[in-house]
């Protein structure tokens, strides 16, 4: 699912929960840049990790 993320998505870490919410900056293939609250911008790769998208709904809770 990572791959398919689009920009602008809120997503979490699944391992690294103290990184905070985090905004999808760019997806190029399994290679997606997000921006952390709290890690600043970082270089996931998708084929190790699978980030959770956040509905906005849940972020405004």
């Amino acid at each position: 699912m990572s791959a398919d993320l689009a920009p602008g998505a809120l997503v979490r870490h699944p391992d690294r929960p103290d990184w905070g919410l985090g905004q999808v900056q760019s997806a190029i293939g399994g290679r997606i840049t997000v921006n952390f609250e709290n890690a600043g911008k970082l270089l996931i790769n998708a084929d190790v990790v699978t980030l959770e998208e956040v509905a906005a709904a849940t972020e405004a809770e």
